[in-house]
């Protein structure tokens, strides 16, 4: 097999950088220059932290310029010595052999424990914008149910947020297998610092632009870390332990409805912004213990770093006689739609797209329906809700790792989908009683923060290495398109955001996914991920006319 160890690239153990230090000046101008967006932001303490209408001050734009420079300092610390000489590849196909058998050790306790850090913050992005919004259309006057007279409707912010989530999703799922996952991950963590920025702009339109952007650097995280995961943690544990971070979806909603509910009264809703900085930089510190994918290293004949790495996680390596199915020069988009992974593509596409519609739809607006509904605090009540739910996630763990991960996944989808019907046809009885409310409230929120996480683990099941990345970073951009499409309506008025109206809107494309994951899911529960990808393959020649079998 082919071996690129590169003498020009600095390396920690098994951890290679292009240029360490390149990387790590690139963190600390990033850093720097959120710390001189903070003096405009403290400027405002005395009116309730209100920024409208204020200029621009110079240790901001010189903030804005450390930010842009330290961006490029990091991705060329990160960047591949040699980048990948697409169309070459081993003679052999390499495969990782996993020690099933063997326990988990410290190392995959401290990856796991780095990527739940990982997607809490991810998540706890998007999630704050449905506790940012009420805030900021008072203080922009923008047009909610808050504030019927205001002038834009607050929806753009969302729009402008989500959208850059679905290209993010995209981008970052090409660059994780473009560069690396572990690659991918920190430069998206570097990006969290950056963006929290959003929480010192004084204009509106400047928080538009700058909510995109933060999108666009949350977009990618959490797929990555699901592929990082997936190709690296033995497959008897791979499933219920990556369910079981995934639960951080609902911990994130969580953390931000309690950090709201704490820190909004006092320093406004920016504050929910300004936290990227310090969870960001938490992030980077823990860099160490985020490795590179092993089987990422040896598709793309990188096989010196891929056994320092598998020293550290019990794995080894052996090969294959036969020629390799897929060489590095077949990675693309449109492997995804092969005959091999047509069907799968289409199935967590709908399911995706119905779970974006649900999160950023009805989950988006909850906070503000209750308010308007005259309860006097929602941001407590969500928190309550959420915590109902959240000792379900061990039981859903162990559905999918032990029982069946398409069972599991479409027992949750049906479940979602029969709350929000049950909230849409009861109507106003869900809101004359507290408890009815609650649970009503409870599975929604849990519910389809599971099947988010259920579906991002399966999704980095189910696909080939080459595209494992972009495979998980087109889920998690379908479901941020669902929740486009959801909010773009708002925008122009065709749904009004009501709890029954979104509660029946999110139901319907649930229902049809759960359909489809019937028809055409396949089972991954403790199967080794070369395994199910060349059952895959096979399934997919069966169906080519003229195929005989041999």
């Amino acid at each position: 097999m082919s071996d690129d160890a590169n003498p020009s690239a600095s390396k920690d153990g098994p951890i290679t950088y292009r240029n360490r230090w390149a990387f790590w000046i690139g963190v600390a101008a990033v850093t720097a220059g959120v710390l001189g967006h903070l003096p405009m932001y403290l400027m405002g303490s005395g009116n309730g932290y209100r920024l409208d209408g204020m200029a621009m001050d110079t240790p901001m734009l010189l903030g804005m310029l450390a930010i842009v420079v330290g961006f490029g300092l990091s991705l060329y610390g990160l960047w591949p010595v040699r980048p990948t000489a697409l169309g070459s590849g081993p003679t052999t196909a390499p495969e990782i052999a996993a020690l099933d058998d063997a326990p988990l050790n410290r190392h995959h306790v401290a990856l796991l424990v780095a990527m739940a850090i990982a997607v809490t913050i991810d998540i706890m992005k998007p999630t704050a914008l449905a506790f940012v919004m009420p805030g900021m259309s008072l203080e922009y006057g923008l047009r909610s149910p808050l504030n019927p007279g205001g002038t834009i409707p607050v929806a753009f912010v969302a729009l402008s947020g989500i959208s850059g989530t679905v290209l993010g999703s995209f981008l970052w799922g090409w660059l994780g297998d473009r560069i690396g996952r572990r690659a991918s991950i920190l430069y998206a963590g570097i990006a969290f610092i950056g963006t929290s920025i959003c929480g010192a702009m004084p204009s509106f339109g400047w928080n538009l632009a700058m909510c995109f952007l933060m999108g666009l650097a949350v977009g990618g995280m959490l797929p990555i870390c699901y592929a990082l995961m997936a190709e690296t943690i033995p497959a008897r544990h791979r499933g219920w332990l990556m369910i079981m971070i995934g639960a951080d979806i609902a911990g994130a909603y969580i953390l931000t409805s309690w950090l709201a509910a704490a820190l909004v009264p006092e320093y406004s809703w920016r504050i929910l912004w300004l936290i990227g900085l310090p969870t960001g930089v938490l992030f980077i510190l823990l860099n160490r213990w985020i490795p590179e994918s092993p089987r990422f290293l040896l598709v793309h004949g990188r096989n010196r770093e891929a056994l320092e790495v598998m020293k550290r996680y019990g794995a080894v390596i052996r090969e294959r006689k036969a020629a390799p199915a897929l060489l590095p020069s077949q990675a693309g988009w449109s492997l995804m739609l092969s005959p091999a992974n047509r069907s799968l593509t289409w199935v967590v596409g709908c399911l995706a797209v119905g779970a974006g519609i649900v999160l950023f739809g009805f989950n988006l607006w909850i906070p503000t329906n209750l308010r308007k509904l005259g309860f006097a605090e929602p941001d407590a009540m969500l928190r309550n809700a959420a915590l109902m739910g959240l000792p379900l996630t061990p039981v859903v763990a162990w559905l999918y790792g032990a029982w069946s991960s398409k069972k599991t996944l479409l027992i949750l989808t049906a479940l979602t989908a029969g709350a929000l019907l049950a909230f849409a046809l009861l109507g106003d009885l869900v809101l004359q009683n507290r408890w009815l409310l609650y649970v009503l409230l409870a599975i929604p929120i849990w519910g389809i923060s599971s099947v988010v996480s259920v579906l991002s683990v399966y999704s980095s099941e189910i696909y080939p290495t080459l595209v494992r990345s972009r495979a998980a970073g087109f889920v998690a951009g379908a479901s941020k398109a669902g929740g486009v499409a959801v909010i773009s309506l708002v925008v122009v008025g065709i749904a009004p955001p009501s709890p029954a109206t979104i509660a029946l809107v999110g139901a319907v494309p649930l229902l049809v996914a759960a359909v489809l994951l019937a028809m055409f899911g396949v089972e991954t529960r403790r199967r080794r991920l070369e395994e199910i990808e060349t059952e895959s393959a096979l399934a997919a020649r069966a169906l080519t006319p003229g195929y005989t079998g041999r």
